[in-house]
């Protein structure tokens, strides 16, 4: 068995545990004290899943903002720099310093879903669907996460996979477009169904 079919498989079974069993109850543990974070984000969420096609994107912004607070000003340069650098193009930076933030803070997801955009980039597809995993479990409605998820699994030709991811993430982003594009071009792997 290949390393990259090894991979699929664990985060194939991953992805059916973590994200369609527990989107409501797991949210991540940022590091900051106390749950103000972990409340906001509860908030923001549910803002979200009932906001206005208009209001949809602003409250998707302040999400992502509450996702890149790792807790430790140390971590959030090692996310600024990683980010530069992933924006640059310089992917071997950029996996260095998503690297070091993992290892570092294991607990952060945005950390591990940049790694995992980064490595895709890369070509790195097995590495990159294990710290999707690694995202996902910590953080299961990080919808962009999500979304990275159905992007690589449809590339991989894991189509009914992939809209599975996509049809997750618009539960949790039910107005974003690029979302919506890809759950509705997969929508014929699950008969047509839209949510």
């Amino acid at each position: 068995m290949s390393r990259l079919t090894y991979d699929l498989k664990n985060t194939v079974a991953a992805f059916a545990v973590t994200v369609m069993f527990s989107l409501p109850a797991i949210s991540q543990d940022t590091g900051l004290t106390g749950n103000g974070a972990e409340n906001r984000l509860d908030t923001l969420y549910t803002e979200l899943s009932q906001a206005e096609p208009a209001e949809a994107a602003r409250i998707a912004a302040d999400i992502a903002l509450e996702l890149s607070k790792s807790g430790s000003p140390a971590m959030d340069l090692l996310l600024r720099r990683g980010r530069a650098a992933l924006d640059l193009g310089d992917l071997a930076a950029a996996d260095g310093h998503f690297t070091a933030l993992t290892d570092h803070a294991p607990g952060f997801s945005e950390g591990w879903h940049l790694r995992a955009v980064t490595r895709a980039r890369m070509g790195l597809l097995g590495p990159a669907l294990a710290d999707l995993e690694h995202a996902l479990t910590l953080e299961p409605r990080h919808f962009t996460a999500l979304f990275s998820l159905g992007s690589l699994l449809e590339e991989m030709g894991q189509d009914e996979l992939a809209s599975r991811a996509y049809m997750e993430a618009s539960k949790l982003h039910p107005h974003d477009p690029d979302i919506l594009a890809a759950r509705d071009r997969l929508g014929h792997v699950t008969g047509g169904t839209r949510l």
